[in-house]
């Protein structure tokens, strides 16, 4: 099926992905292309409009990305935001200059009172998402200006006879106040979207794609129990049925009793599961380890290892499943565009060469909010599409320093009550994710007058729609205390308890 598309040209903004997202929520379908696609690859798309994504350069670097000077005479709507509105100005003439005073976060933007498509239904007052330290300092001949700020002179500009139109703020994330409602404006009004695509279309499209790349092949996946696999195992099983084997490995880094668990939960589904406990393998492996990116790479090679060896005992494999995302993406490596890497990710990165699996990633260009409603329209049950992220390497991100059993076994109680009194207080679906750190920090504390030297715990809950983003969670004081008060008498070695009140960003959510 060919659907209405919008393509987002990636200039290396670890937001770019949010706005193909945000996009999708409007059943638009949209498409991120690099920065440097040619015309011609941009044409055979045949775009309904084009959205230039923001980047960390400045248009006056030498070799600062540009897009193919074509794409300006293509006679689509164009939208840049941010390093895209910078580039818009530099190429039509207008000024683009140092900002007296770089915006990174909330902004206020006043709206000029010129009528725009963009902006209507839309406020004159805006909070919105700023992240620039170059500002435009003359909007170029013909275009009009449409907001302002403090700091930037030109906030939104448009030229509508050309249909080319910027905003120096991200209209993509969370916390610009009716974000929604200008890409909204900018798809629908200027770009004349329909919105035809949607995820019971994804799920028939997906289903299309796995059958025409797996053939009669058999797939093997990687299953961790948490609704990302869950998923990609469903989407696969209904393309190929009994081809698929599903193995679980417990890797020593679950949660408390999730092995067992996650073993009963998928019998009820009906795949076909093989379990592996390697927990001796992995803990062995990172044993003294203490730099998180040392852990996320053994933990990721441990993996691979104990695939290799199921898959070929089991016998006949060519594909390997994952249930990879798209936040698991652009924090690893720079895939469509030259976006910063974050963090490695154990599933991402490609496979080692001498393996013979192909990579089966149905919902690598998905965020999770997209993946859990793949999962309703694929009928689960909300026992799996609600499931909080867990992160791949499990547990060894969330106990910082060298990992030894002990230190399991005292983070697995304490996030077993975080997960309990968040559930019992009817706060497990208001947040994002919830979860206790094992500091490799010890204090003085006293109990039942004797004294103490015992380890801390963080918790740690944030408010998020995608990953991307987060802000921390205003939790109830009663809640945090009951959370403290269990902590502290249940679990023995443990006499305090911390609440990390970072946003994402300039932290991330997970520690490590």
């Amino acid at each position: 099926m060919t659907h209405q598309t919008i393509l987002v040209l990636d200039f290396g903004s670890q937001y770019t992905q949010l706005i193909a997202r945000r996009l999708r929520e409007f059943s638009v379908y949209s498409e991120i292309v690099p920065f440097h696609t040619s015309i011609a690859e941009l044409a055979r798309h045949r775009p309904a409009g084009i959205i230039l994504s923001g980047g960390p350069r400045s248009v006056s670097e030498t070799g600062a990305p540009r897009p193919d000077p074509g794409m300006w005479a293509m006679g689509v709507p164009v939208l840049g935001i941010c390093y895209g509105m910078q580039v818009m100005t530099d190429t039509f003439g207008g000024t683009v200059e140092p900002a007296p005073q770089r915006e990174f976060g909330l902004a206020v933007v006043e709206a000029s009172g010129a009528a725009s498509p963009l902006f209507t239904g839309v406020s004159a007052s805006l909070r919105v998402w700023a992240s620039h330290g170059d500002c435009v300092a003359a909007a170029p001949d013909g275009f009009d200006v449409l907001a302002t700020s403090v700091n930037a002179p030109v906030a939104a500009m448009q030229d509508e006879s050309r249909r080319l139109y910027a905003l120096l703020f991200h209209p993509e994330v969370v916390h610009t106040e009716q974000g929604a409602t200008i890409l909204h404006n900018f798809a629908f009004d200027v770009c004349g979207c329909r919105g035809d695509w949607t995820m019971a279309g994804f799920v028939e499209e997906s289903v299309a794609r796995i059958q025409a790349t797996v053939g009669d092949g058999r797939v093997v996946c990687g299953l961790s129990g948490g609704v990302d696999s869950t998923v990609a195992a469903l989407l696969i099983h209904k393309a190929i049925g009994d081809r698929l084997t599903c193995i679980f490995v417990d890797n020593g880094l679950l949660r408390l009793n999730e092995a067992v668990q996650v073993r009963t939960r998928f019998e009820r589904l009906g795949l076909q599961l093989d379990f592996v406990d390697a927990t001796e393998l992995f803990l062995t492996r990172l044993a003294g380890v203490s730099d998180p990116e040392k852990k996320r790479k053994i933990i990721g090679a441990a993996f691979i290892d104990v695939f290799e060896e199921r898959a070929n005992l089991l016998g006949g494999f060519r594909f390997l499943a994952q249930g990879t995302l798209y936040p698991d993406v652009i924090e690893s490596v720079s895939v469509l565009g030259p976006s910063a890497v974050i963090k490695s990710h154990h599933n991402v990165g490609g496979l080692p060469k001498r393996l013979n699996f192909t990579l089966v990633e149905p919902l690598r260009e998905l965020f999770k909010d997209e993946v859990r409603a793949v999962g309703t329209t694929l009928g689960l049950d909300d026992e799996f599409v609600w499931r909080q992220p867990f992160p791949g390497p499990g547990l060894a991100v969330r106990l910082l320093g060298p990992i030894s059993p002990d230190k399991l076994r005292l983070l697995q109680l304490a996030d077993a009550i975080v997960a309990d009194e968040i559930r019992r207080a009817g706060w497990y679906r208001r947040v994002w994710q919830s979860f206790a750190v094992l500091l490799p920090v010890q204090s003085v504390g006293v109990m039942g007058d004797e004294r103490t030297y015992e380890y801390t715990i963080a918790v740690r809950a944030v408010e998020s729609r995608d990953g991307m983003t987060a802000d921390w969670a205003r939790l109830p004081h009663e809640l945090l205390g009951a959370i403290s008060s269990r902590i502290v008498n249940e679990v023995r070695g443990i006499n305090r308890v911390v609440y990390d009140i970072s946003s994402k960003p300039p932290a991330t959510i997970e520690w490590e």
